[in-house]
Order: structure tokens, then sequence, then C-alpha cells
């Protein structure tokens, strides 16, 4: 089987070959520790992985994307606007009034490049008069939004061997980013008539967006970003989550379906076991990281949700940190009942912290890649 296949039968229960190597992605100071420990300096993690356990890469055509960007247009300006105290107070490309450790810099802002905590004084959105004025920079048919040769990549898409797709932020992500967690929450009881425009519109935006690349491509997977749960409960209640947000996954996912497009993964830290049974009436079939230091147990949703989901993630990374038998029994806790029914693609269970060594994350790997057929 190639990449792609063997992607999609093991998410949709299929029968694949051997199930895909994807034990977690390192952060910058994961990568910084690393070559510390015995990674070459600049080296890929995972080409060095695959020499050092002695596995053939899978040999794909050159990969492309749509390239189609779901971010605000024009961005804000960013810029510093205090340094004091070991803090920068920096204004963001979102909008936002953000505080970081001058351990940082601003571009940290942009992307998850390392583990970074942050701490946040004003949001872009308080009012209708920021509303109105944010909404301008959501138009799909801005200049740039598309890349210039986006019909080209759509068709070099239609015979590939490798995994393609799209994400976005979900409503509760993306109102977030507007409107703060505590702003958003006051709004959701106390103006839900606002809140529920404000879904109305990125509903639409996505959808609008996302129709070019759907009428051209069959993609296989549209993964939704929400980030909508703590250590051990959702961030809102399941009746707020039906309220506000299912309208727009229903239209999303009516929309992807319709398009062939067979896989629709939701992206959640925190506890999710309240969610679950959401997303799958709302038609999303997979859902990760599976976080276990929050309560998450994949075992126990296999049970309760049977083949209604699919999973990646789900090591807990504490364990792999731990190394030796720690990890051991953690992986066998995890790996070999999923496997036995599918749908199921082990990983850790977030972004590999540097507190998991090299050593140690070679050996886990080594151990994923005997249970997923590699070895």
């Amino acid at each position: 089987m190639n990449q792609r296949e063997r992607y999609l039968e093991t998410l949709l229960f299929g029968q694949p070959d051997k199930v895909p190597l994807s034990p977690g992605g390192p952060r910058e100071s994961t990568r910084a520790a690393w070559y510390k420990q015995g990674l070459p300096e600049g080296a890929n993690y995972m080409s060095t992985l695959l020499e050092i356990l002695g596995i053939e890469p899978d040999k794909t055509k050159p990969s492309r994307s749509v390239g189609v960007s779901f971010k605000m247009m024009p961005q804000f300006e960013e810029k510093v606007l205090k340094h004091e105290d070991g803090h920068y107070l920096v204004s963001d490309w979102m909008g936002a009034v953000v505080e970081i450790s001058d351990e940082f810099d601003y571009t940290y802002l942009r992307s998850a490049k390392d583990f970074v905590t942050r701490k946040w004084h004003k949001f872009p959105v308080e009012g209708r008069d920021d509303w109105e004025r944010m909404k301008e920079r959501y138009d799909p048919d801005t200049p740039g939004r598309f890349p210039r040769d986006f019909e080209r990549r759509c068709r070099a898409l239609r015979n590939r061997d490798y995994v393609t797709g799209i994400s976005f932020n979900g409503p509760f992500w993306q109102l977030r980013e507007w409107c703060g967690m505590e702003g958003l929450c006051i709004l959701m009881a106390d103006d839900p008539e606002f809140v529920g425009e404000m879904c109305e519109f990125w509903a639409d935006f996505v959808s609008r967006t996302m129709a070019p690349i759907l009428e051209r491509v069959q993609l296989d997977r549209v993964g939704i970003s929400e980030d909508m749960a703590y250590k051990a409960h959702s961030m809102i209640s399941p009746a707020m989550c039906r309220r506000f947000l299912m309208p727009a996954y229903e239209q999303w996912i009516g929309e992807i379906k319709a398009s062939g497009c067979p896989i629709i993964d939701m992206d959640s830290d925190g506890y999710i076991g309240e969610l679950i049974p959401l997303w799958i009436e709302a038609g999303i079939n997979c859902c990760c990281p599976i976080e276990v230091a929050a309560h998450n147990d994949i075992v126990e949703f296999r049970r309760e949700f049977g083949k209604d989901m699919a999973y990646h993630g789900a090591i807990d990374k504490r364990a792999i940190a731990a190394g030796g038998k720690v990890m051991e029994e953690e992986v066998m806790r995890v790996v070999p009942p999923m496997l036995k029914d599918g749908g199921f693609i082990p990983g850790c269970d977030h972004g590999v912290p540097p507190d998991i060594s090299w050593p140690n994350f070679i050996e886990y790997t080594r151990l994923l890649a005997k249970l997923t057929g590699w070895l």
C-alpha cells in the first residue's frame, strides 16, 4: 500500500498492510535538547529515526498542498508595546495585546513553535463596532487568499500517493481569538444572538473559502481545530456546544462529505468525553490528541463509542519521558487493544515536550514500529 491508502484504510477501519508510524512531533525546545542528546544538528528527526531503526521510508511523489489561507487578511501590524521585567507586551497579528517572556519574541505568537505561556490583556472584538471592522478581514475573495497557481496545484493533487487535506479553526476557537475566553463565555450568556451571528459568519466564510477546493480536489481529510476542553471538563457545556457550534459543524460536514472526503478530524486538547457524542452526531469521525493527563481513556472511549470514532495520539507523554518499563506498559495498555479493532494511529498525546529524551524517543518509536508492522 502507498501512504495515502494506508492512512485511509487505518482510520476507516479497513485492512491496512501496516499502520502509519506517527510517533509525534517535537517543538523547538525539544529539538534543541535532542541535538545535545545524539540527534545530529539540523537533521530531520523522522528521517533519522527511520535510519536508526532500519525502516525504509515511504516513497511518494513530491507533495503539494492547495495553499489556501483561512486566516484574516490583512493581518494586524505586529509591534512590541513594552519591554520590562523580563516580558514583552505585544500587539499581535490577530489584533490582541499579549504578554510573553522575553526568552521568546513575537514570532512565537504566529505559530506553535514551542511551549510558550502567554497572558492576554486585550482582544480585538469587544463590541459590535469592533466586529463590523473585523468582518472586513474575512473576505474569501481577498487577493492572496488563494495562490496564483491554485488550479495547477489542484490538478497535481488529483493523482497522488500521499495524504492531503486542509485545516481551519472551529467556531469556538475562532470566536475565542476574537473575543477572548472570558469575553466569549460572557457573551454566550448575556448576548447569545451576537454569538450566533459571529458563528454564522464564520461558518459561511469557511464554506465559501472551502468550496473551490472541494470542487476540484477529493481531499483525504479536513481538520477542525477547537481546543475546547480543560483537564476534566469541556470549556462550555454540551448544551452550549449544541446551540452555538453544531450548526457550523453540520453545515461544513455536509459539504465535505458531499465532495467525497472521508475523514473529518477534530483537534481538541483536554477532556473530550462529554464532546465525542456531539461530534459523532455532527458527522465527525476522527479526533486527537486524546491527552491522558486530562483523564481521557481511549480504550474506554472505544468500548463506549465503538467504530463511530477513530483516533490518533493517546499515548501518555509522561510515560514516554519516563522511558523503560513505564513507557512500555503505557504503550502496551493502549496500542494492542486499539489496533485490534482498527481506526487508530498511535502517537504522543500532544506535541513532544523536551523532557522526552532522544534515546527514550528512539526506544518508544522502536516499540511502536514493532506493534504497527514496520519492524
